[in-house]
């Protein structure tokens, strides 16, 4: 089976198209669940890198004698979160703990403070100590998911590494269509070496600048 390099996956019309090429399915079930390929390949790629496109930050309010915070809809996990106060604006940002240490370090939800804790208490609320004596602005810096090409139309990951969403959705494909073993461990190591070159740019060249950490440097022979 003759594989050529893709281009060109910055839309759905064209990524659905080629996972039809390369398949060589166009079985009608088959072809309703890419947008389900897709997105499990995209989550994929989102929990294996970080990209900037899955970095978000919103800004909310808590409010006086309510120890609770309303998450974001689309909030996976914290990259930090930041108490703003109301006179100032000034930032504080909060300690991450767990539930029992904002119980047993403030008891009593009737002294309040502004925070200086936060806990992940269930699916959509963070809970605060000590419980905040007035409203404060809450800025949340946290991972989600970005939209998906299956949506959006088209997608930084989509339009500026084509390849390694391509394969990646080529891999779960194939599992779906319960293809050739070699053929599906030949997607999946075209999907690590994308994703390899992804994880350099993102957590590599994105996380620094010249300014700072100076150009990069290849040691030379002998030196």
């Amino acid at each position: 089976m003759a594989i050529s390099y893709a281009v060109g996956v910055n839309s759905p019309t064209n990524l659905w198209q080629l996972i039809q090429n390369y398949t060589e399915s166009t079985e009608s079930t088959f072809v309703a669940n890419i947008p389900t390929f897709v997105v499990q390949a995209e989550q994929r790629i989102y929990n294996s890198v970080q990209l900037p496109a899955a970095r978000k930050n919103v800004t909310a309010n808590c409010t006086a004698n309510n120890k609770y915070l309303t998450l974001p809809a689309d909030w996976l996990a914290a990259f930090s979160v930041a108490v703003i106060e109301p006179v100032t604006n000034a930032q504080s940002y909060l300690i991450n703990k767990d539930v029992s240490f904002i119980r047993s370090s403030y008891p009593d939800p009737d002294t309040a403070a502004a925070p200086v804790h936060y806990a992940l208490f269930d699916n959509d609320t963070f809970i605060l100590g000590p419980t905040p004596d007035q409203s404060y602005g809450i800025e949340m810096h946290y991972f989600g998911y970005p939209d998906s090409i299956t949506t959006a139309g088209t997608t930084w990951l989509g339009t500026n590494f084509e390849t390694v969403l391509l394969y990646g959705s080529l891999r779960e494909a194939y599992l779906y269509l319960k293809g050739e073993q070699d053929i599906t461990a030949y997607y999946e190591q075209k999907y690590q070496e994308g994703l390899a070159l992804l994880k350099n740019l993102a957590e590599g060249k994105e996380m620094r600048d010249s300014y700072r950490s100076g150009n990069p440097r290849i040691g030379m022979m002998g030196s």
